[in-house]
């Protein structure tokens, strides 16, 4: 086992939203065991798929505690994911403080997102019939407290203006944060809807987050694959459980292995302390 990753606190790994922290189906592919095997310790939010920001934040709230009984930390680091960076960023706000030492987003919506708000215009019928669904069907899979309609709220640019007003990156607690951008439509074919609107509406975008609300605190930059396919909101989990490509990244913004990446990410953590 190698030490290239062994940080000085536990790490924390938050999903975001429509999965869950499941054992056999891991929702960060390759990505956990792979910085287990070089010194990391590894622990999972296991928040609901669609809970609203603050249940999802009570569960979160448990996860890191159980960590720091299990290690003997008295603190962690947070790598959160999508909807699960607005969760960290609620919970280092109300009364966690003291127990993170550094929130890293990836693909986060930190300020909303203007397609969301194109389709909050529906009849409202429509769109809390959607949510009833959608919480239906998470409820099966697995969810405790589904609430589909505050998740859809909290993408709105208006309330993601205010929630990042109310919950700001906290003085004493390293923050950064990394976008991730697909090239086109068809660079990956689960988001080859979903790109061409958010485009329009947008900008640049890896499927379903623009690169302009991934922006927040230490902003680590807008990154890409070594080739011209990009990178999209699923392949920064690791859902093909494969590298991109055999090409070297020819730039500190360009990857080739998804996993290789947040080794470089955790090593960056561990080189300033944490």
């Amino acid at each position: 086992m190698g030490s290239d990753c062994d940080l000085r606190y536990p790490l924390l790994m938050v999903h975001g939203m429509g999965f869950r922290d499941r054992k056999h189906l891991c929702y960060w592919g390759r990505v956990p065991k792979t910085l287990e095997s070089l010194g990391a310790r590894v622990f999972f939010g296991n928040q609901d798929s669609v809970g609203s920001i603050e249940s999802n934040a009570d569960t979160i709230a448990k996860s890191l505690d159980e960590a720091l009984r299990v290690t003997g930390a008295d603190k962690v680091n947070i790598l959160a994911h999508s909807k699960g960076g607005l969760e960290a960023k609620y919970l280092v706000n109300h009364g966690y403080q003291d127990k993170i030492a550094s929130i890293t987003t990836i693909d986060t919506p930190h300020h909303g997102s203007h397609t969301i708000d194109f389709l909050m215009k529906s009849p409202k019928w429509m769109v809390k019939t959607a949510a009833w669904g959608t919480d239906l069907w998470m409820k099966i899979l697995g969810d405790k407290h589904p609430d589909s309609y505050k998740c859809f709220d909290i993408l709105t640019t208006g309330t993601a203006e205010q929630f990042d007003i109310d919950n700001p990156a906290p003085e004493g607690i390293y923050c950064q944060s990394y976008a991730f951008k697909c090239e086109s439509a068809f660079s990956d074919p689960v988001f080859c809807i979903t790109f061409p609107v958010v485009s329009r509406f947008d900008g640049e975008n890896d499927g379903m987050v623009s690169v302009a609300s991934s922006r927040w605190a230490n902003f680590k930059g807008v990154h890409t694959s070594s080739t011209r396919r990009g990178i999209s909101h699923a392949d920064v989990v690791d859902l093909r459980r494969r590298r991109f490509t055999s090409r070297l990244p020819s730039s500190d913004t360009e990857v080739s292995d998804i996993a290789a990446f947040y080794v470089g990410v955790v090593k960056e953590l561990k080189a300033m302390g944490f």
